[in-house]
């Protein structure tokens, strides 16, 4: 007679737990590969994501509007606190990893919270250069990185009149927009000859400059910042949220290496990033100018651990436009996920900026050689340059100033090396035109 098993004794099977991915950086690398993992495979790890500022996620391309007055910070948010809850995803906002302990797997933030992982994810992004010079730790004295940059910026408008921006780029030339808007006089000081040199050639940055000019920017070309000024300790510091009758050092204006010198009660420098990589470094991991990964975003020093965005260097390049990045966080979200079969290959990229309401497209060698010719439209009035550098019969470099609308077909031209010799007397004028006259 087969009698019942009794439940007492029936075998139990314990679920086996999920990997452990934690994620080094909040930010918008970081999430992206989160989001990309997610569509794969959602239910593949248990998820902790460790951020330095205290929110969610935010487009950080999107802070130069939020400085206009165009945008508020609710506008910017791609993740909020309950898109991590409603993932399952453990969120430590403000709390920064500040060591990361390979041999035990385990992750220690700046709170004291340790926790182990199975795959860690590094995406750390980049820190604001600031030029080593005296004065340079005054308050007053910010970079243009984060929210609290912009909130300082904004504070600062209420209170103060004469704010000058150190930086010619995209980054300085958007801030200055900001503060204009804002209210406040403001000073951008550049050191070399012309404006956003790296993305526009000459004539280009030109035109901008004179565009920027008539919107009421100051603009110092060639200008090279010596010292920093700040108010003497005992003085009133009129700094913003200070309450009547503080007194501290402050900055109040800047000396150039010509000896010239310009007020300030602001200060915002723009001029660059470096990778972020202290963290790395200290684990030991290798590093050269940035965190060196592999094709699958696969550190070389430690299997576990992969990169992504500002902070990784891959075949001896770095990055800091969102293309690359995004398909950074493609391929790695495939080897996370176990799908091991895609590779991160570089690829020419192009940049279609805004700045101050004025659209901008470059991609390529758009200054040209010895070997290649220009194709240049130039209409002043208008507030249209285009130029076209070609090398036999292919196009190697494009810039556009004011009309851009042609410049993603003028960049697939360039991609696939299509030869143009059929309609190069009417490349320029874009391409309806050649395709009207074909």
């Amino acid at each position: 007679m087969n009698l019942p098993v009794p439940d007492a004794v029936l075998p139990v099977t314990k679920a086996r737990p999920r990997p452990r991915l934690v994620v080094v950086g909040n930010g918008m690398a970081g999430m992206r590969t989160v989001e990309e993992l997610l569509k794969l495979d959602a239910a593949l790890y248990d998820i902790t994501v460790f951020g330095a500022e205290p929110h969610g996620n935010y487009n950080r391309i999107l802070l130069s509007p939020v400085l206009a007055g165009e945008k508020t910070v609710e506008d910017i948010m791609i993740h909020t606190r309950e898109w991590y809850a409603a993932h399952g995803i453990t969120l430590h906002a403000g709390d920064p990893v500040v060591a990361i302990d390979r041999r035990r797997c385990v992750v220690k933030s700046k709170s004291g919270r340790e926790v182990g992982y199975d795959r860690l994810l590094l995406a750390t992004g980049s820190k604001p250069f600031m030029i080593p010079v005296p004065g340079a730790d005054l308050p007053g004295v910010i970079a243009f990185r984060d929210l609290q940059d912009v909130e300082t910026m904004l504070a600062a408008a209420r209170d103060h009149r004469k704010a000058v921006v150190i930086g010619g780029g995209l980054l300085g030339l958007e801030a200055a927009n900001g503060l204009l808007r804002q209210g406040m006089d403001v000073t951008v000081v550049h050191v070399m000859d012309s404006l956003m040199e790296r993305q526009l050639d000459k004539p280009a940055a030109a035109l901008l400059k004179q565009a920027l000019e008539k919107r009421g920017l100051t603009i110092r070309l060639e200008t090279n910042t010596a010292e920093i000024l700040g108010t003497s300790s005992d003085s009133p510091l009129p700094q913003a949220g200070a309450g009547p009758g503080a007194r501290g050092p402050r900055v109040r204006g800047l000396r150039f290496k010509d000896g010239s010198e310009i007020e300030a009660d602001l200060v915002v420098m723009a001029v660059g990033i470096r990778p972020n990589i202290d963290l790395a470094q200290a684990a030991g991991l290798h590093c050269e100018r940035a965190l060196v990964v592999d094709d699958t975003l696969q550190t070389l020093s430690d299997p576990r651990i992969y990169a992504v965005g500002e902070c990784v260097q891959h075949r001896k390049a770095t990055f800091g436009l969102v293309a690359p990045i995004w398909d950074q966080a493609r391929v790695c979200a495939t080897h996370l996920a176990g799908h091991g079969h895609r590779r991160y290959v570089q690829t020419a990229t192009s940049t279609k900026l805004k700045v101050t309401g004025i659209d901008l497209f470059s991609a390529g060698d758009f200054i040209g050689g010895p070997h290649t010719e220009d194709l240049v439209f130039s209409d002043p009035r208008r507030g249209a340059y285009k130029r076209l550098v070609l090398k036999d019969n292919r196009i190697h470099g494009v810039v556009l100033y004011g009309d851009v609308a042609d410049g993603p077909w003028y960049f697939e031209l360039m991609q696939k090396r299509a030869d143009v010799s059929a309609f190069r007397n009417r490349l320029v004028f874009g391409r309806s035109y050649c395709e009207a006259a074909a």
